[in-house]
């Protein structure tokens, strides 16, 4: 008998270390190096977030040589790190230039390899420095709308009552406008008919908070019913602190990987927003400002339109490929 028992504490132990095994931020990194799309995703996101840190330093990237270039000595060596709103002094350079592997085009990869714009400035550099823009506010409005909402929702759902009932109605009637129409209706009203990236950024972090607010919610109504919650309550914790430490953190993994996907999704709003009007101004290097000027001359010269295009595309596939792998890695079922 007492061998009997000895065993069955011995698979016990040894399901719990398996179970142990299998939680954790270790395990969470050691799922995602296994998944190769996830990896692909990852390297795809640091490449972006690289350009976007390194545009962010200097704009004219011309004092990363420590003074060694000024900005007209490195335009004249290399056209493509020009500064990307400067224009060009007439007759100094062909405008809508097409890319070098095209008849027509630039002459070499190193001189306007991607071509020129309708300003005669390098599309390369505005299409680097576009990424400074997309990224920082797809990244902001993203976390600006997880947290707000993550507050609401948890807030919410661990009260009950009429706190959730006040809140989720205010949730509701968000969700219930389309995203686009509240965000340019937002822009207008606020920026006083001068529609700037940085309302646009706001407006689309708004219609977020539903989103994430009605993730969490469902999750803390389990959450909140857990033992851990109820022995906390018991021994005096305050709410604030419980939220804090055990209900928020425990039911933040499908929010994570939500704010992973949405990313994607602000950035491909935002560039709708500036293809519009109601986002970045030109000059200002924008993908989505880039594609509303470039579909004027998709006959002359279409590949104005196809390089913020591939650029667009290959961000958010970078972060719906990450978001799909941690997902996979937070998810206790699988294995």
């Amino acid at each position: 008998m007492a061998i009997g028992e000895q065993q069955t504490r011995e698979e016990d132990g040894g399901a719990d270390d398996e179970f142990e095994a299998n939680v954790g931020w270790r395990y969470t990194l050691g799922r995602i190096k296994s998944d190769t799309t996830a990896r692909f995703g990852l390297a795809v996101i640091a490449l972006v977030l690289a350009v976007t840190v390194i545009t962010a330093i200097d704009t004219h990237l011309s004092r990363l040589t420590f003074g060694a270039l000024d900005d007209y000595m490195l335009a004249q060596a290399a056209p493509m790190l020009d500064h990307p709103t400067r224009h060009p002094d007439p007759g100094t350079s062909e405008r809508r230039m097409p890319p070098f592997f095209v008849d027509g085009g630039s002459g070499s990869i190193t001189d306007n390899p991607l071509g020129t714009d309708e300003a005669g400035r390098d599309y390369l550099t505005r299409l680097i420095y576009g990424t400074q823009i997309s990224v920082f506010v797809g990244l902001t409005a993203t976390a600006i709308g997880m947290g707000v909402g993550t507050v609401v929702g948890a807030v919410s759902g661990y009260y009950g009552g009429w706190v959730d009932d006040v809140l989720m109605r205010f949730v509701e009637s968000l969700y219930a406008i389309p995203a686009l129409v509240l965000v340019i209706v937002f822009t207008v009203l606020v920026s006083g008919n001068n529609p700037d990236i940085t309302y646009a950024a706001v407006g689309v972090a708004i219609t977020f908070i539903p989103v994430f607010a009605r993730l969490i919610r469902s999750r803390v109504l389990s959450v909140r019913e857990m033992d851990y919650v109820e022995a906390a309550r018991a021994t005096g914790v305050k709410d604030r602190d419980i939220l804090m430490r055990h209900v928020i953190p425990n039911s933040f993994a499908p929010v994570l990987v939500l704010a992973t996907l949405q990313i994607g999704v602000t950035i491909l709003i935002v560039a709708g927003l500036s293809f519009l009007g109601y986002g970045a101004q030109p000059p200002t290097p924008d993908w989505g400002q880039m594609l509303n000027v470039s579909h004027q001359y998709m006959l002359s010269n279409p590949w104005m339109s196809v390089w913020p295009g591939v650029a667009i595309m290959i961000t958010i596939f970078g972060f719906n490929l990450f978001g799909d792998g941690l997902q996979d890695a937070l998810d206790p079922r699988i294995k």
